[in-house]
């Protein structure tokens, strides 16, 4: 066990790696985060911010020798910086999930390993391998870049065999070819694996993603989630048993006539998770640290009989909000709104 007062490096300088330095400093830690953005709203609630590139092995060292433990807010990082620091330094979730997940090939093979089902699929790695792709999976399907990509970035529809030019002139490169699923919900399931195994989770949210962004998370699910909740929970756990996983896992599911369809997961705190800030007992992020740092984990029960998330997305208005009773509002601190930035979320809780 870590004791209060240790330092817990977080590689990432977004809202994730914000709010794991909010719950960590609940509980006594102090925050490292280490990141190349300009923009670093992680750093306005760490205790110290490295700004650098992750492969500089000096900055590294560095980094590496002033944390007692290391985690990481966002997939979408190199893999080997990684294994360097675990190799000096423990490292949670191990680079292994991140592996795992980042490389969207190397995942639904894992996933299928351990018995989860993923919508039908194909690897392409070039034009001609998209035809043989396309035979295989049919279309309607979505087209999306092997490694990386979130939020709908890096992916392109085939609503027929003709659009197969344009989709591999907008990707280019390793992809993967995924059949279209029929489905009624979207929802995620949400565990927190300590080091001893012991595994919590969170009540499984209704997800609804507008442009493929997600917009609004909400509990208690529709049935047909919550009928299916156990089954995608048991593939969630085996993920986490196979990968001696420690921390928050999000796994992405469709909820279809024929049960749960795998859609993908994230080694880490999820947005479809940010509810429980308020809306549990404990938070994803309190558990997170808590698993990262050997502590027990904490209740996930909810503190309301509903909780809707709903997530601020570029120039959203927010103001009303504060008004609202029953309404938690949470800014990330950044500058610029865009289209498609989250730049924050409401917390809707009845009790």
């Amino acid at each position: 066990m870590l004791k209060p007062g240790s330092t817990i490096g977080i590689l990432g300088g977004g809202q994730l790696g914000r709010m794991l330095g909010v719950a960590a400093a609940q509980l006594g830690y102090r925050t490292h985060v280490l990141a190349p953005d300009r923009e670093s709203v992680a750093a306005q609630t760490a205790s110290s911010m490295t700004r650098a590139d992750y492969h500089n092995r000096i900055v590294l060292a560095d980094f590496a020798a002033s944390c007692d433990v290391v985690t990481y807010e966002f997939e979408n990082i190199a893999l080997a910086p990684v294994e360097w620091l675990a190799e000096r330094v423990p490292v949670h979730p191990h680079p292994r999930a991140l592996a795992a997940a980042q490389e969207r090939i190397a995942e639904k093979r894992f996933v299928e390993h351990v018995g989860g089902r993923p919508a039908r699929w194909a690897a392409v790695d070039s034009r001609e391998s998209l035809e043989v792709a396309l035979a295989h999976v049919g279309t309607p399907a979505v087209l999306k870049t092997a490694r990386f990509g979130y939020d709908g970035k890096g992916q392109v529809r085939l609503h027929t065999p003709a659009d197969a030019d344009a989709a591999w002139e907008a990707i280019g490169g390793p992809a993967v070819l995924e059949a279209f699923v029929t489905f009624s919900h979207e929802f995620s399931i949400l565990i927190a694996r300590g080091q001893d195994g012991a595994t919590v989770r969170y009540d499984p949210p209704h997800n609804v993603h507008v442009d493929a962004i997600l917009r609004t998370s909400t509990v208690p699910a529709p049935r047909d989630i919550l009928d299916q909740a156990e089954e995608a929970t048991a593939l969630a756990c085996r993920i986490a048993a196979e990968l001696d996983y420690v921390g928050v896992l999000a796994c992405e599911f469709f909820a279809t006539a024929g049960g749960p369809v795998f859609n993908e997961m994230a080694p880490r705190v999820h947005n479809s998770g940010h509810w429980t800030i308020e809306g549990a007992e404990t938070s994803q992020f309190e558990n997170h640290i808590r698993a990262i740092c050997g502590l027990p984990l904490g209740s996930t029960a909810l503190t309301g009989r509903t909780v809707a998330l709903e997530n601020l997305i570029g120039a959203d208005s927010w103001q009303p909000v504060l008004r609202e009773p029953g309404a938690h509002l949470h800014l990330y601190g950044k500058g610029t709104a865009r289209p498609g930035r989250k730049m924050g979320h409401i917390t809707r809780i009845v009790r």
